[in-house]
């Protein structure tokens, strides 16, 4: 599942700017590069966050270059900033067979449970024209016991 909020572009001197994209696109763009970068992936590893999100911010930069160059342009029309943040869901670390990695308590006779720890990674990447300027936020909900946003 994911939410998108809508594009909204910069008003300039000839009014507002149009996106060089659809939202339509810009969502199962967006949609795709989470899908693609995540293939495999069944719970927060921290330590995969940052190549997560790097092949993330590249595969949606690369299609909305691609999609937004003409033909015969000799370069972009337009640059673009993409950010990415991976957010880690606070579930117990029992739910995912995994091992907490600290002390449990005992209370009266019976083992507490522990939760998961929070963990983030946030990454930036930017290609954009400041005469055409629009911003476009998009939450991806991967059912993994973590987001994209």
């Amino acid at each position: 599942m994911s939410t998108a909020a809508p594009v909204t572009p910069v008003k300039g001197e000839a009014g507002k700017a149009t996106p060089p994209i659809s939202t339509t696109r810009l969502k199962q763009i967006a949609t795709d590069a989470c899908t693609s970068a995540l293939e495999g992936a069944e719970y927060y590893e921290h330590a995969k966050t940052g190549a997560w999100n790097t092949a993330i911010i590249n595969a949606i930069l690369k299609s909305l270059i691609s999609e937004s160059t003409p033909p015969t342009a000799t370069q972009p029309a337009f640059k673009f900033a993409v950010n990415s943040t991976i957010i880690q869901h606070l579930v117990p670390t029992s739910n995912l067979g995994k091992s907490s990695g600290g002390v449990k308590k005992e209370e009266e006779g019976a083992t507490a449970e522990q939760a998961g720890r929070r963990g983030m990674n946030s990454a930036t990447g930017a290609y954009w024209n400041e005469a055409t300027d629009g911003m476009w936020s998009f939450k991806f909900e991967g059912g993994r016991g973590l987001d994209v946003v």
